[in-house]
């Protein structure tokens, strides 16, 4: 009996395909063993990448949580309000945690892929060439997007600003209402709002970190006690430092400097105060505030004021305002009035 796949093979006998049968069955026990253990291997390396890969999120996530309670509990207090901002903290955290997530994400799915491509004996040389020749050619392509990602990076992990600082970075300032691992946005002070690329700060002035220092000037006229003034000024912001909320705004005493400028007109006197960060434009404004009433209230004028009156006297008129200045053209004599008077017409010709 003759057995044939397709009409137009020649004829298959049984002892033939008993043959082939013997042969794919050997064939198949020969390498089932090996086909078994690259396939637990296979398995127990995705297994393992994947397990590894949930334990190392769960651990980054449950560290960002503990830092915002952390931030959150000391929110309400004194210190918290001093030195906490909890959305600044909530950003830098997420933020940290976003890149530590994806980094470990990388590393973890990469390496299980490399062990099952060597598991699978599959030359990895080609391939890691290849990978390397197209890192290099999408850094060059994408060179402005790794700068402002890696800017953003360091940015964040050095704490350099945070949200609810003033800074200045060079192309723009303002308060930062966000930032990103490629932009960082902040709003003027006119209320718009700039989108600043990581990569293209060269340089940041924060104006909310450590101390504030508020400079107060006050003119006044150079006939005044300096003494007196000195004392009047220690007073009204001795009386400021005590209440709220201005005790915890300022970080030491109100120092008055000295004289700064003497002019003929005027003397400027320099006072001096550390403040809280961000809150030296505000003590600086209170600060005019009282001093310019403490000053009214013990008669010491303020250059720039409303002029004083003289006892109610009034000046007698210049006799010489009404006076016009000599003229050339008074005298008619003069080589000016001799030029302007009209010419005389002469007689006319007889024909």
């Amino acid at each position: 009996m003759f057995l044939a796949a397709d009409p137009s093979d020649p004829p298959v006998s049984l002892d033939e395909a008993a043959e082939r049968a013997n042969e794919a069955a050997g064939w198949v026990e020969q390498n089932w063993a090996t086909w078994l253990n690259t396939g637990l291997r296979i398995l127990l390396i995705v297994v393992i990448a994947v397990m590894l890969r949930i334990a190392v999120r769960r651990a980054l996530t449950k560290l960002i949580e503990r830092m915002n309670r952390s931030a959150q509990a000391v929110e309400g207090t004194a210190l918290g309000g001093l030195l906490v901002n909890a959305e600044r903290r909530r950003q830098r955290s997420e933020a940290i945690g976003s890149v530590l997530r994806s980094v470990a994400s990388f590393v973890i799915l990469a390496t299980a892929g490399l062990m099952v491509l060597g598991a699978l004996n599959i030359d990895l040389a080609p391939l890691l060439a290849s990978a390397g020749v197209a890192g290099v050619a999408l850094g060059f392509g994408a060179r402005n997007l790794v700068t402002d990602f890696l800017s953003g990076v360091f940015m964040i992990l050095e704490d350099q600003y945070g949200v609810g600082d003033s800074i200045d970075a060079g192309v723009a300032s303002g308060e930062v209402i966000e930032v990103g691992l490629r932009v960082t946005k902040l709003r003027g002070d006119d209320g718009e709002i700039w989108y600043v690329r990581n990569g293209e700060i060269k340089r940041i002035g924060n104006l909310s970190q450590g101390w504030a220092t508020a400079s107060v000037e006050v003119n006044v006229p150079p006939t005044e006690d300096l003494g007196r003034v000195r004392e009047l000024i220690e007073q009204a912001a001795a009386a400021m430092a005590k209440e709220e909320p201005w005790n915890e705004r300022l970080w030491g005493p109100v120092e008055v400097l000295g004289l700064t400028e003497v002019l003929t007109d005027r003397m400027t006197v320099s006072v001096s105060a550390k403040t809280m960060p961000g809150k030296a434009l505000g003590v600086e404004r209170e600060l005019r505030w009282r001093i310019k009433r403490a000053l009214d209230e013990a008669g010491v004028r303020i250059v720039g004021g409303a002029p004083q009156e003289s006892g109610g006297e009034q000046a007698a008129p210049d006799p010489t305002a009404a006076v016009a200045a000599p003229s050339a053209y008074a005298s008619a004599t003069s080589p000016q009035s001799v030029a302007a008077s009209p010419i005389t017409p002469t007689a006319p010709l007889a024909k």
